[in-house]
């Protein structure tokens, strides 16, 4: 053992744990070389080289050092011609010699000893291996003819007095400085302006050239009139500017050849210069230039970012953002990295705009562009995602980037950003506002199936109007909704207002009943101080503080009122009402019911959410009293609310117990438990106990679950929503969740069929033929078109044939362009629709933003355009809190405490109530309920050539088994082939389809055996009736003949009717004596019913409240 021990070598020094406690460090340089990098750099040469070219501050001094030394050589030169007294001589003497006084000699020769030693410096320190390369450049050219003699004349004293063109040095001089002015860019991290660099060359280049031509006519005039400098730049300035007096002429051919050799120099360099200014100028004008830094630091300005930039969405930013009056001296910076549209550089040049308007092109990743839009100094950054392309996603995505940029760039400037898919805003959820596109677009059309007109009233609401659109019209209705429609939402503090600072201390309901009554607004929502979340209608439990700050709808906002009492009202004889018209009524939405795509809501029997029973009151009702309504209390009783626990659906009662636990197995209320998307709101709704199998969702298509095909084979209780869209994509949850949200009764829960698909075969099978809704979403792949309007080409056609097709169908869609909208059911002969063309064109020349809102298909809210809630955008600059009310008018985002959006519709037995006004307190006394609005429906006065035509539709038919009954089928179907596309049920109008009918009947006759007098008639009478069939009825016969020949009833088709004679209109916050009219559609703000949970279950209510509180972030997306 004692050998083996002794046989182990011992540990290296490095190894040893003494060593390394006791700090023994010189194991660590056994290995170690020392190397130094760089070493290149050290020599004399590199040293010098880093001095004098390399280091931008020191090259900038060297440079302004050779700058001085010329001017101070030019200068010298001044001096001994203002010295020199001329000598007698010959002519040439005089060209040669010059009178130099010592002194003067010994700074010319220090100047030129510096000067040259410097030239050859750098010359050796740029030198790269070709030596001609230095000496044949121009700058050492001139240095060695202006130093090189004065050098020679300290070794040749007599040489001091030899001429030297001293003057040349200008050029040296104009070259240093614009070294210096690259170096003097590089030192301060700065880049300047190409067109100040190329100015400051031309004006130094028009002086290098006068001043050589002073000096030069100066010296060789010596021996003729012998000028002086003054003289000689007087007759170089007039010979330059063309005039040409002639009182100061050279007189030797030597100066005479010296001023052609001058502007012919004149003539080359200076049309250059010009020219390339002239470029310059030309790019900064597409560019733009910079915004100035001393008017960003005096004047407010905000920065549009776009990805192209036209002219509809200039306006639209442009009139949005202009309407509000303390805006009115701000200045708009637009970055757009392509170039200037023809129109819209037309329109920039109009003075209204080229005064506050700037374009700069360039891109919003550079610092460079955003420091020349003064990003850090702008009050806003709007940043616009470009609609029209077909990936949206790679749109977003650079609307991303842009945000990012401008963050880091100007992490204080508030953005505004647009984004177009709903998974990407948690990109930009740092950002101070985000509208999504789809987000608003699938909500708006979910409350379109359950609540008419839904986009058209959040249209009018986040537009800025002055209520004078349609004031010109004949129509009374036009008035009527031209007026209301300048109703916005407005904000004050409490204890500010005389609107509602006496309602201090009572309740909200009572305040808002009252404040309509007595002023005409309509209070619809609150925020506390202390508290960022907006109520929508909080209900009549809350009580109104002081500091609250109040969200009411009016014409304008309580700042630019007056008030006058009754008596200074009838002195002046002007109305209380602030709308003079005969009547006028509220607009708002419902939120209705929803379904799966193969799944029956079934057995949801319970009491309407969306419209309340108004019944006459029980008590002392005669007919000739009138009908009294209960007060609205200043403080809530809590016995006099009718208030419904929807946690658990009333309808459940109205069941039978078998259905009733059949319902209760299957359906349960609480929050989705999986989001499509990051940033989602969640939403308390309808959901099933278990999950559909993904086979069951396919309608067409049986399974092992069942056996359908069609959406009639499910016997679904309630109307079909239809959906048409190109891809199924997240959006479709904003369209989902509004429709199944927890205040609806599941017995009003449609069913919602997803068509990515339209085909006539494929709307049959869906049930196109008893839907409640057909929505039609904007087609994707056909937003990027050549022609910037035609992106909504294919959908116009595909609604316009559904619309023919199915013209009962209640069909809602989404365009691209809102000047699209007047396609919708279009006609080409309706007297009606042309006039309605005229009047739009009538208002847009008044320079209404509105000018599109009296289309009918708009009015009644069957179309709208995503693009008109930019508005919704720039109104945020100026109203904070306009994103947040949108999105809980539309259900996108749920707060405690907070409203919904829901709907009531007068019947006959509502009647009774008569005036807005006794509604508005009926509404308030009995279930808190706040109206904001009406959607009126009215019959339209038909044509005459319309009116004929319906006539011959009634009064013509067509039995398509009589024609079955023929026996040659064959020539039956040929025949009907060729007339389908008749467009007229005028016979003369069609020669050829008379002639092709007796063709038809020639054949049918001797092709069949020999008929009987009345067959024959019979056939003559079928003839005459095919000749005077509509068109109508032939798109009938088609839909019919599809669905015999896909096995499906036509009980539902044949009792579809025409509606095209009715007209529908939105009246947004009516005035109280507004008469109320049967069928009308009255928009309510609900209190939440979760806030009247009993007092016994607190622990569910805390839940919910809990839940909802988690999920809202930060940023209002």
């Amino acid at each position: 053992m004692v050998d083996l021990e002794s046989e182990v070598p011992p540990l290296p020094p490095r190894y040893r744990f003494r060593d390394l406690l006791l700090g023994d460090q010189g194991w660590q340089n056994d290995d170690r070389v020392q190397v130094e990098f760089y070493m290149n750099e050290n020599t004399f040469k590199e040293r010098l080289k880093l001095f004098f070219i390399k280091n931008q501050r020191s090259s900038l001094r060297i440079r302004l050092f050779n700058f001085s030394l010329k001017l101070l050589s030019c200068l010298l030169y001044i001096i001994r011609v203002l010295l020199e007294n001329p000598s007698q001589g010959d002519e040439w003497s005089h060209i040669i010699w010059v009178n130099r006084s010592v002194p003067l000699w010994g700074l010319q020769v220090l100047v030129a000893l510096i000067s040259l030693f410097e030239t050859i410096l750098l010359g050796y320190l740029s030198y790269k291996g070709n030596i001609w390369e230095q000496i044949l450049r121009i700058p050492f050219i001139l240095e060695i003819i202006n130093a090189v003699p004065f050098i020679i004349s300290i070794f040749w004293p007599s040489l001091r007095n030899l001429f030297v063109p001293v003057f040349l040095n200008c050029w040296l001089a104009k070259h240093a400085l614009e070294n210096m002015i690259n170096d003097l860019h590089r030192a301060i991290q700065r880049t300047q302006s190409a067109m100040f660099n190329q100015v400051l060359i031309l004006i130094s280049t028009l002086l290098c050239l006068i001043f050589t031509c002073i000096c030069g006519i100066q010296h060789l005039e010596r021996i003729g009139k012998k000028l002086n400098l003054f003289d000689s730049l007087y007759f170089c300035i007039v010979t330059f500017s063309t005039v040409g007096f002639g009182d100061v002429t050279p007189e030797t051919w030597s100066s005479k050849l010296f001023v052609v050799i001058m502007i012919c120099v004149a003539l080359v360099v200076l049309p250059i210069q010009f020219e390339q200014m002239a470029y310059l100028w030309m790019e900064r004008q597409k560019s733009g230039g910079n915004y100035s830094r001393h008017r960003a630091q005096t004047e407010k300005h905000v920065v549009l970012c776009v990805s192209s930039l036209k002219i509809d969405l200039l306006m639209d930013f442009l009139n949005e953002f202009y309407a509000h009056p303390r805006l009115q001296d701000y200045y708009v910076v637009i970055l757009c990295p392509t170039e200037m549209d023809v129109q819209v550089r037309r329109v920039l040049q109009i003075p209204m705009w080229s005064q506050r308007v700037i374009y700069l092109q360039g891109s919003a990743l550079k610092d460079q562009d955003l420091l020349r839009a003064k990003m850090d100094d702008a009050e806003a950054c709007f940043i616009l995602s470009s609609r029209c392309e077909v990936d949206r996603t790679s749109s977003d995505h650079q609307t991303i980037l842009r945000a990012w940029a401008v963050k880091d760039f100007a992490p204080k400037c508030p953005l505004y950003v647009q984004i177009l898919k709903p998974e990407n805003k948690f990109h930009i959820k740092f950002a101070d506002h985000v509208v999504c596109e789809e987000e608003f677009k699938y909500a708006m059309l979910a409350l379109n199936c359950i609540c008419p007109a839904t986009s058209t009233l959040i249209t009018l609401l986040v537009h800025t109007s002055r209520g004078q659109e349609g004031q010109q019209s004949p129509e009374q209705w036009q008035k009527t909704y031209g007026r209301c429609s300048g109703n916005e939402v407005y904000h004050i503090t409490l204890e500010e207002s005389t609107f509602f600072a006496e309602y201090e201390g009572k309740s909200f309901t009572y305040a808002s009943f009252h404040a309509h009554k007595k002023y005409g607004v309509c209070l619809i929502g609150v925020r506390r101080e202390d508290n960022k979340n907006i109520l929508l209608n909080p209900g009549p439990r809350y009580i109104m503080n002081a500091t609250d700050i109040c969200f009411y709808i009016n014409i304008t906002k309580e700042e630019n009122s007056a008030f006058k009492n009754e008596d200074q009202q009838k002195k002046s004889n002007v109305p209380r009402s602030f709308y003079h018209g005969p009547s006028r009524l509220p607009v708002h939405s419902i939120i209705a019911s929803m379904g799966t795509v193969a799944i029956d809501l079934q057995d949801t029997s319970c009491r309407s959410a969306s419209g309340p029973t108004l019944s006459l009151p029980t008590e002392g009702i005669k007919e000739i009293r009138r009908p009294s309504i209960a007060p609205v209390l200043e403080v809530a009783d809590t016995s006099s609310i009718q208030t419904c626990d929807l946690l658990s659906d009333q309808s459940e009662d109205e069941t039978t117990p078998d259905e009733k636990m059949s319902s209760n197995l299957e359906y349960a209320k609480g929050y989705p438990p999986y989001s499509p998307y990051i940033g989602s709101s969640p939403t308390f709704c309808h959901l099933l106990h278990e999950k559909v199998p993904f086979c069951c969702l396919r309608l067409d298509k049986s399974c092992q679950h069942n056996y359908y095909e069609d959406a009639k084979a499910y016997g679904f209780k309630n109307k079909l929503i239809i959906v048409a869209a190109e891809t199924a994509g997240n959006g479709l949850y904003n369209f989902i969740v509004p429709l199944r949200a927890y205040y609806r009764p599941k017995k009003e829960l449609n069913p919602i069929v997803l068509l990515l698909d339209n085909p006539l075969d494929d709307l049959l099978r869906c049930g196109v033929t008893f839907a409640a809704n057909m929505v039609v979403v904007d087609k994707e792949s056909t937003m990027s078109a050549e022609e910037d309007y035609m992106a909504d080409a294919k959908t116009i056609v595909n609604v316009q044939t559904l619309f023919r097709l199915f013209s009962s169908l209640s069909i809602i869609t989404e365009l691209t362009h809102p000047a699209n909208m007047r396609f919708m059911q279009f006609r080409a002969k309706d007297c009606y629709s042309l006039a309605l063309s005229k009047l739009e064109k009538k208002e847009r020349e008044r320079g209404s933003n509105l000018a599109f809102m009296f289309r009918l298909p708009f009015a009644a809210g069957r179309v709208f355009s995503i693009s008109m809630l930019d508005t919704l955008l720039y109104q945020s600059f100026v109203k904070d809190y306009m994103i947040s009310i949108t999105r809980l008018l539309l259900g996108l985002d749920t707060t405690p405490g907070s409203g919904f959006l829901c709907s009531m519709k007068i019947t006959e037995d509502d009647l009774w109530i008569r005036t807005y006004a006794r509604l508005y307190q009926k509404l308030c006394s009995a279930t808190g309920d706040v109206p904001i609005g009406i959607y009126r429906t009215e019959s339209q006065k038909l044509t005459t050539s319309e009116s004929r035509e319906i006539t011959s539709q009634s009064q013509i038919s067509i039995s398509m088994e009589e024609w079955e009954d023929t026996k040659d089928c064959k020539e039956h179907g040929h025949h009907r082939g060729n007339h389908r596309n008749s467009t007229s049920s005028d016979q003369s109008d069609h020669p050829l389809l008379r002639r092709k009918s007796l063709q038809w009947a020639r054949r049918l006759s001797r092709k069949g055996p020999k008929h009987s007098g009345k067959t024959a008639e019979k056939i003559t009478q079928q003839r005459l009736n095919l000749y005077r069939r509509s068109e109508r009825q032939e798109l009938a016969e088609l839909v019919k003949n599809r669905m015999k020949h896909l096995g499906l009833s036509t009980v539902g088709y044949d009792e579809m009717n025409d509606h095209q004679s009715t007209l529908s209109y939105i009246l947004i916050n009516p005035s109280p004596d507004t008469r109320l009219e049967l069928n009308d559609v009255v928009y309510l703000i609900r209190p939440d019913p979760l806030a009247y949970l009993p007092n016994s279950d607190p622990s569910r209510k805390h839940s919910i409240t809990t839940a909802a509180q988690d999920s809202r972030e930060e940023t209002q997306l």
